[in-house]
């Protein structure tokens, strides 16, 4: 049954934090919606912050498993990313990337929750870069971190205007950058 809380709050918190800010959803809050009590909140968490940093680690791996899914099942090669960020721009609730997100209501370079953001957009730059070299792009790990760039952009574009249209013009630019 402990476990379950823990996953109670881990989903609800990610759900809460995504949908309206880090410091926009108060403990409380998440009690309400976790169904999960205060005393129980703090045997799995010493504090907000330690579940804020348990929910960036989820999100992590569940973020990076749907993108390389969807890369695969838009044919696998570098640019199949730009055809993930359109169809996740476009589904209901799209608000962007939590850790730019993360990132940007923490401003804390020094803090945990801004390090954990920073080593996410690596990874991705890294799965990038894997997918460049399998394609067989020259000098793959400077590509990717252009294709990245392009992303971050393509994401931040694609929450102002609630479409999938800026990872669209993205893919085009990238395809030309490849070319």
């Amino acid at each position: 049954m402990a476990t379950r809380a823990r996953d109670r709050l881990l989903e609800a918190a990610e759900e809460l934090f995504y949908a309206e800010g880090i410091h926009a959803v108060g403990v409380e809050r998440l009690l309400s919606v976790s169904g999960v009590g205060r005393a129980s909140f703090y045997r799995h968490f010493a504090s907000k912050d330690d579940l804020v940093i348990a929910v960036l680690q989820r999100r992590d791996r569940l973020w990076r498993a749907w993108l390389e899914a969807r890369v695969a099942a838009h044919g696998g090669g570098p640019l199949a990313v730009f055809d993930a960020l359109a169809e996740g721009a476009e589904e209901p609730g799209f608000h962007g990337c939590a850790f730019i997100n993360a990132m940007a209501e923490t401003a804390d370079p020094d803090s945990e929750i801004y390090r954990l953001a920073g080593e996410h957009k690596q990874r991705v730059t890294d799965l990038l870069a894997r997918l460049l070299a399998n394609a067989g792009h020259q000098d793959s790990d400077s590509r990717a971190r252009q294709l990245a760039l392009l992303m971050e952009g393509a994401i931040v574009t694609a929450m102002r205007e609630r479409s999938g249209e800026p990872a669209r013009q993205a893919r085009s630019m990238a395809e030309q950058l490849l070319s």
